[in-house]
């Protein structure tokens, strides 16, 4: 097997083009390397990988990944290389997304690991900070223990700045999306509206798509003053189908949208259960 390679330069030519022919850019979780492989042939600019979606696609929630029952990075460079880089024929670039806050990890060789492997593109998400509520007690002893946003942007700029790699914010709130796009001006930034609602892990936080949109928009409007060349992508909260994604192209001025679960969990979920069904209700001949 020998995975294609794409390089940061061919990665950005093509998204570049993709914004001038106003067509939206579509990042894609995968968990598996079946999952990616489905979604590079539907056309899915961007496979990317984390602990969470690995989480997923074993029954759990994404946000399983938060608590700490393994070494969150080992698990994403692991699946990464052996489930999804041979799943891919280099129609779609892969972005991993690293915990940046690792305690045993110096970055700078995780992300050397990573464009190693073929992985030209990284993001901060694997599992963030900007994840927990910032008036919870949880978050300030964990900011206070030195787990911070600030890292996350730390590793966002070294990738982009020194390794020449594709750089991928993410933030669940303004705050954080304002210093991440203000600091580290990553090539792409997803605004995360929250977990996405649906199926049987999925959590409802009860934003419509209207609120969802005009929350993103907020958030773009301000990020674009801060890093103008910067894509811009939705992902999460009601954002749960196709005609949810579109409504958010129609009512943002952003780039495009990153699918999670939509593409993968729920998708899976509503497939397996019907086939299953069918068989389990076939019946002997008397």
């Amino acid at each position: 097997m020998i995975t294609k390679r794409l390089t940061t330069e061919t990665i950005l030519a093509r998204l570049q083009a993709k914004v001038a022919a106003r067509k939206p850019i579509m990042i894609s979780s995968a968990g598996s390397g079946l999952v990616a492989k489905l979604l590079e042939s539907a056309g899915t600019d961007c496979v990317n990988t984390f602990s969470g979606a690995r989480l997923r696609s074993n029954g759990m929630g994404t946000m399983a990944m938060m608590w700490p029952i393994l070494d969150s990075n080992k698990q994403t460079l692991d699946y990464t290389r052996e489930d999804i880089m041979p799943a891919l024929n280099g129609d779609a670039f892969v972005c991993a997304c690293l915990n940046a806050n690792d305690p045993l990890k110096d970055m700078r060789m995780v992300l050397q690991e990573c464009l190693d492997m073929g992985v030209q593109s990284v993001s901060n998400i694997g599992p963030s900070i900007s994840y927990i509520d910032h008036d919870s007690e949880i978050f300030k002893v964990m900011t206070s223990a030195g787990i911070t946003l600030q890292n996350e942007i730390d590793m966002l700029i070294l990738a982009k700045e020194e390794m020449n790699m594709v750089s991928v914010g993410l933030a669940f709130t303004e705050e954080d999306s304002y210093a991440i796009c203000e600091q580290a001006k990553p090539h792409i930034f997803c605004y995360h509206a929250g977990t996405t609602k649906g199926g049987i892990k999925g959590y409802d936080n009860g934003m419509t798509i209207e609120e969802t949109a005009a929350q993103t928009e907020k958030v773009y409007q301000k990020c674009r003053e801060l890093s103008p060349d910067t894509i811009l992508v939705a992902h999460g909260a009601a954002m749960e189908n196709p005609e949810d994604a579109q409504y958010m192209l129609d009512h943002t001025s952003g780039h495009g949208f990153w699918t999670g679960s939509s593409t993968e969990r729920l998708p899976i979920e509503r497939a397996v259960s019907a086939a299953a069904k069918e068989f389990a209700e076939l019946t002997f001949n008397d």
